[in-house]
Parts: structure tokens; C-alpha cells; sequence
């Protein structure tokens, strides 16, 4: 049976390359993520041969993509993750072979990053223009500054401990853990985030600005552990970056550069069981009959679809299943996408709509899973950096609200989604665009229960385990299973994390022990 094809975007190789040497060794990975498609692009480029087959119509998992045709023209609205950091993790994808990812795709810097707004009006423009981010500071709380510059300092020692170091490592057994152990230590890595913040920092609303950063990647700024301050030296390096396009047309660049390794794609052809004999994953089954013996597997799907259905009819699979029901899963996500009349070039790429709680908002996300009344968005405006996302004179953003995954929060959706759409569509009008329902040209939401359906993602979860302390580094999925030891995990659920940089260094984790089992 014949691969489904695969829309990419254009090729212009054009430059030096390095061959790939075939192994004579054959790779599976299940899911067509950032992290799937990465740990694709490296098994391939170690001349492993692997094919990606992924459920959905479009490869990207989370980055997918929707188009509406309407009568002003086509809509384009990314599904995230759209907030790009560390772009040389992605061009490593590319180096390994001699290529340039300025071949398939252009990254485009966004400044501010963000621009973070209060009920009470106060705006927040954070970027990494030192000069520009102290007079923002300064305008909220002088003395805090210095805090600032201190809270700094912390940042990029556990960015170097935490990402540099650990980042990339797999943490196949306990030893492993106790070895980072004094580093963790060293950098009081069982304090939050919001807690470490909070040492440096007076002001609340300051307080809020550089702590926010971990809803990101699904943790709650009171819980998740104070190494995800490595966030800040992350961006501060690095910068915040846009896909020309959309963050799909990066998804569609990495499938170009696969494929063009000699990789192979299938679409639209779900993954429903991985085979096993033994302490071995033998072959893979799809929905449509496909068979295919493996030397190794690899999922990038959701962990609990992974180990309940893909690998439910083994031992292995069931009692491991078992044991993650038992942990917790980060928050769900409700999001509205919608297209305006009208440009609107006074709002960012990037805007934080804080609510009028903070820690309460986030004890009823995490805790109590409850759906209150006041909430805070991320809203995504992505045509003010990039028009093409719109038609001329139109403009294209998202509102994205962290609610209770459905495991806590158990209500109607379908009911409860046009609720809460007009809602934050109402309070989007009253703080930014006051006739914003006149404005609308198209619109859809997407709710927790299409996070299950379309990702198979467990309870809904937006970012797969929750990332606490205890369920991090060797207390997540690890990257090579410990029973199945040909079957191996890329993506949120394992070491290090959601969020692009993390599952892109998860591939490169689960790579390093996958080209070693293979070919030495």
C-alpha cells in the first residue's frame, strides 16, 4: 500500500551536503509532532530508514492548521504551539546533514515578545532589549530592577544546569536522577517558579510578568519546579520567533527536509496497535491494514494512548497504563480562533490578558477544576507580523484560556463552548476591540473534548504530565522503555518536557539511544 502523500513546503537544496549512509536498520515513529518528526530527521540522517505515520490528515500533531474560505478570501490559523524559542535546536535538525533550514523555511523575529496588559490597564512590553525591558520595569516598581537583574543571574545558572546539561540526557534509572541531584539542589529546583520569582521580586503584577512563562509549557508558576526560570535565559538568548506562514509551515519544512533524507510519511492511517513478542515491539498496525516489522518504535503520541491502546495488549502496556493514570496530567486548553475586518497594528503578535486573580484562577485551573468566572488569555495575532495569515485588510488572532482538563472539570462541551467563546470574545471587546462581534468574519473554537478526540490526548490534556518536580526528568516517561527495550518515547510526556525546545531535546535524547541500540 502506497504512502499517502504530504503537502510541503517548497525544497531548494542547493548547498553542500553529507550523504547518508544506509544502516540496513528500519525505524517506526508513531505521531508527526515536533518531537516525532525531529527524532525522524536524525534516525534518517544516521541512515536509519524511517517512516513517520501519523493519524490526522496534515502532519503536526498540536501544529496543526485550519483554513477558512470566506467571501473577503482565506483565513489561515495555526493551532500552536506558536511561541518559538531556541531556533538552533531546529536548525541542528538540518546541520546534521549539511543542510540550511533558510532553505525550507524563514523564521521572523517578534518584539515585544509579549505585551502583558492588567484589568487595571497597565501594559507590560517584555522583551530582551535590556534597556527597554529595565524602563519597563521601572515604570511599575524602580526597586525592582535590580531584582531583576539578580532573578537573571539565577536564571541562566539553571538554564545551564537544567537545559545545557540535562536537557538532552535521558534519565533511564535512578542513578541517573541522583547524579543531577546536587545541581537540582544547588539551584533549590523544589521551590516554584513563582517562589523563586518572588525572592528577587516585589511587585505582585512584576511577579506575575516572569512567572507566567510556565503555563506555556502546562505547569502551574505556584507548583512547577523554579528550574523552569531557565525559560527566561532560554528567550533572552535566543529570542521569540515566528514561522513564516504559520508554525505549520515549520512542520511542513521538517517533513520537506525528512523526505528528502529518503524518509517516508503516511497520513491519515492512525497507529491502533504496536505488536510485541516478548520484551520486543515487532510490528505496527494501522487502521487501514497496514502491517510493517520494525527494528525499533518509537511513539510520539499522547503517553497513556501510547501504553493503554497502542501497547494495551501487552503486559507492559497495561500495568504501565495503570501507573500513569495514577499521575497528574497538566491543564486543558479552550481556544477561539477568529478572523476581523480591519487591521489592527496597535496589537502585538504576542498579548497576556491577566484576570483579575492570579493564584486563585490557577488553584480552580489545577486544583478544584472548576470553570470560573474570570480567567486570563494568551491572545495570538499572528497577521500583524505576518499579513498573508489573512486576507488584505483582514487580520487573524486566537484567544487561548488554560482550563480544567476534563478528568476534573466534567461538563458539556458542546454546550459550554459557545458559553465560553462568547464570553471571552465579550471581554476581548471590552479591553481591546470594542466591536469586536460587528468585526467577526469567521470563527471556531476548540475545546478539551477535541484535544481527546483528535490527539487522543488523556482527560483532554493540552500538555501531556503535569511538570512538578516529582515528575520530571526520570519520573517521566523515560525515553527508552524499560521493559520493551526496543520501544522508546519523544515528546511532552517524556524527559524533558513540553513546549518546542523540550520535545525537540527529548528527540535528540531518545535519538542518541536509538542510533546506539541500532548501529553502535
Amino acid at each position: 500500500m502506497n504512502a499517502p502523500t504530504v503537502e510541503t513546503a517548497p525544497s531548494s537544496s542547493t548547498g553542500p551536503s553529507s550523504p547518508v549512509t544506509p544502516t540496513g536498520k528500519t525505524a517506526c515513529v508513531v505521531g508527526a509532532g515536533f518531537g516525532g518528526l525531529a527524532l525522524a530527521i536524525r534516525l534518517q540522517s544516521a541512515g536509519i530508514a524511517t517512516t513517520v505515520i501519523e493519524g490526522r490528515d496534515k502532519p503536526g500533531g498540536r501544529a496543526y492548521v485550519w483554513e477558512r474560505a470566506t467571501d473577503a478570501g482565506t483565513f489561515t490559523f495555526d493551532g500552536g504551539p506558536t511561541v518559538i524559542t531556541d531556533p538552533d535546536c531546529l536548525r541542528e535538525l538540518w546541520a546534521l546533514s549539511g543542510h540550511d533550514m533558510a532553505e525550507d523555511i524563514e523564521l521572523v523575529p517578534v518584539m515585544p515578545f509579549y505585551r502583558l496588559q492588567w484589568p487595571d490597564g497597565t501594559l507590560f512590553d517584555y522583551s530582551n532589549d535590556e534597556d527597554n525591558l529595565f524602563d519597563e520595569i521601572a515604570k511599575i516598581n524602580p526597586a525592582d530592577v535590580a531584582g531583576y537583574q539578580r532573578f537573571l543571574e539565577y536564571s541562566a545558572g539553571v538554564y545551564e544546569d537544567g537545559y545545557v546539561k540535562l536537557g538532552h540526557v535521558p534519565f533511564l534509572d535512578f542513578k541517573s536522577m541522583l547524579k543531577a541531584a546536587p545541581a537540582l539542589a544547588k539551584k533549590q529546583a523544589w521551590r516554584s517558579v513563582y517562589s523563586m520569582v518572588s525572592h528577587f521580586i516585589e511587585d505582585e503584577k512584576l511577579r506575575e510578568a516572569f512567572s507566567f512563562h510556565t503555563l506555556l509549557v502546562g505547569g502551574n508558576p505556584m507548583k512547577t519546579s523554579a528550574i523552569y526560570a531557565l525559560i527566561h535565559k532560554l528567550e533572552k538568548d535566543g529570542g521569540v520567533w515566528w514561522a513564516k506562514g504559520g508554525t505549520n509551515r515549520l512542520i511542513a519544512a521538517m517533513v520537506t527536509h525528512f523526505e528528502r533524507l529518503g524518509g517516508t510519511v503516511r497520513l491519515d492511517d492512525p497507529v491502533e496497535r504496536i505488536h510485541t513478542l516478548g520484551t520486543r515491539a515487532t510490528e505496527v498496525e494501522t487502521r487501514s491494514g497496514f502491517k510493517q516489522r520494525f527494528d525499533a518504535v518509537a511513539s510520539n503520541a499522547d503517553i497513556m494512548h501510547s501504553y493503554k491502546d497502542l501497547l494495551g495488549q501487552s503486559k507492559r502496556g497495561a500495568d504501565y497504563a495503570k501507573s500513569l493514570s495514577r499521575k497528574s496530567f497538566s491543564p486543558s486548553l479552550f481556544v477561539v480562533h477568529f478572523g476581523l475586518e480591519g487591521a489592527w497594528p496597535g496589537i502585538p503578535h504576542h498579548m497576556i490578558l491577566f484576570g483579575p486573580r492570579y493564584k486563585g484562577l490557577l488553584d480552580d485551573i489545577y486544583g478544584g477544576g472548576v470553570l470560573p468566572a474570570d480567567f486570563s488569555i494568551y491572545l495570538h495575532h499572528p497577521s500583524v507580523t505576518d499579513p498573508a495569515m489573512a486576507p488584505e485588510g483582514m487580520s487573524t488572532f486566537y484567544a487561548l484560556v488554560p482550563v480544567a482538563h476534563m478528568g476534573k472539570l466534567a461538563v458539556d462541551w458542546e454546550e459550554m463552548g459557545k458559553q465560553l467563546e462568547k464570553r471571552v470574545l465579550d471581554e476581548l471587546g471590552r479591553r481591546l476591540i470594542p466591536d469586536i462581534h460587528d468585526r467577526i468574519v469567521t470563527k471556531f473554537h476548540y475545546t478539551p473534548k477535541d484535544f481527546a478526540t483528535d490527539l487522543n490526548a488523556h482527560v483532554g490534556s493540552a500538555f501531556s504530565l503535569e511538570p512538578v518536580l516529582t515528575q520530571s526528568a526520570w519520573f517521566r516517561g523515560h525515553n527508552r522503555d524499560d521493559v520493551i527495550d526496543n520501544f522508546y518515547l519523544v515528546g511532552a510526556g517524556t524527559h524533558p518536557g513540553a513546549g518546542i525546545p523540550g520535545v525537540v531535546g527529548s528527540a535528540k535524547a531518545t535519538a542518541g539511544l536509538m542510533v546506539e541500540d541500532l548501529v553502535g
